[in-house]
């Protein structure tokens, strides 16, 4: 909750959390999840040795054309010095789950046009631009584009 409330801004969250917040989706969507065949998001903490420094996952699976949204959020002190190693490792390890594991033909990262060191990360890590939605997000008073990119299962 905290490092979403510090990030908010190149998330699809429309204000800050509540520790209520918080409680009721973990105790409807996150929790309900494990209970479901198909859920619509499997989502895993990112650990360093024994303490977490992010987390993430699939969300908006869709299983019937085998595709999800990748989501990953890490602590947000890392952020400047380490963001392209904690993406990288974390989009390594989420392509096995989503490729190898559930076999999805395709994943994809949905964003705001507000961090060009993410597209660097993604490109290194061989995926691509696979749309730009023109002004598609309001953000501080201006209209954003949405850039999605995309890998497409090849293991």
């Amino acid at each position: 909750m905290k490092w979403r409330n510090e990030q908010i801004y190149h998330l699809r969250q429309n204000r800050p959390l509540t520790i209520e917040d918080q409680n009721t989706y973990f105790n409807t969507v996150v929790y309900d999840g494990f209970r479901d065949n198909n859920p619509k998001q499997i989502l895993f903490s990112y650990m360093e040795t024994d303490k977490c420094i992010g987390y993430g996952g699939l969300v908006h699976i869709n299983w019937e054309d085998k595709n999800a949204e990748v989501s990953f959020i890490m602590d947000t002190k890392l952020e400047e010095k380490y963001f392209q190693k904690h993406w990288l490792t974390f989009l390594s390890l989420i392509e096995d789950v989503a490729f190898m594991e559930l076999k999805l033909h395709k994943i994809f990262v949905y964003a705001f046009d507000l961090r060009p060191h993410l597209y660097e990360a993604l490109e290194k890590a061989r995926y691509f631009m696979d749309a730009r939605l023109a002004e598609h997000c309001f953000f501080n008073g201006a209209y954003k584009d949405v850039i999605i990119y995309s890998k497409i299962n090849d293991k």
